[in-house]
């Protein structure tokens, strides 16, 4: 994209390893890394996986570097050359957050079709996780749901009863005011008066 983007930002990770790694064979034309990094520099990167493929090309290396280290090539160093362990930080101490109001609405227009939408109101700073689990406690025979954990955070496998399939290639996709959510339920943190929807979806 002309911001810089590849894909999205979680895919950002292992796309500017394989462009770092392959400069070889887009030459002549030289690639603007620049402009890549510097989206990746001005996201909060929360999960791990994330993390994980993103710092590598951060130190100039990729996951085909991994192959030369290890506990053997760690035991070989010095113990100046190894990094010091650092002092957990003692957090001070914050008020209790104000709260938020976050509208959350579910809609399946694939088969029997329903809409549901609820008003909830969640500590500022809430993942959207938390405004679903307060949504299912307020009325849980609409927005009751379930979830799994995978290694990029919770995904949403079903919600209201309806469970997404992959035969069918059926999904639950969030959105804020129509435009899809780049991060996860268990991630994203809602603004006040968000409206954020759950919408059954096909790919």
């Amino acid at each position: 994209r002309h911001n810089g983007m590849i894909g999205n930002i979680y895919s950002m990770g292992l796309a500017l390893q394989a462009l770092e790694t392959s400069s070889e064979f887009y030459a002549p034309r030289k690639w603007d890394r620049a402009q890549a990094f510097s989206v990746v520099y001005n996201h909060d990167y929360q999960q791990p996986m994330a993390i994980a493929q993103v710092l590598p090309p951060l130190v100039g290396k990729s996951y085909l570097n991994a192959g030369g280290w290890g506990c053997a090539a760690t035991n070989r160093m010095s113990p100046h050359q190894q990094l010091p362990l650092s002092p957990v930080p003692t957090l001070p101490f914050s008020p209790p957050a104000a709260s938020i109001t976050v509208q959350f609405s579910i809609t399946n227009t694939l088969k029997n079709y329903f809409h549901y939408s609820t008003s909830v109101c969640v500590p500022d700073n809430s993942k959207l996780l938390q405004v679903m689990k307060v949504a299912r406690n307020e009325k849980p025979d609409n927005f009751c749901f379930k979830r799994k954990k995978t290694s990029w955070g919770p995904f949403v496998t079903s919600i209201h009863g309806l469970a997404g399939n992959e035969t069918e290639r059926t999904y639950w996709q969030f959105f804020s005011c129509w435009s899809p959510l780049q991060e996860g339920v268990g991630t994203y943190k809602p603004k006040n008066w968000e409206h954020i929807q759950a919408i059954f979806s096909t790919y």
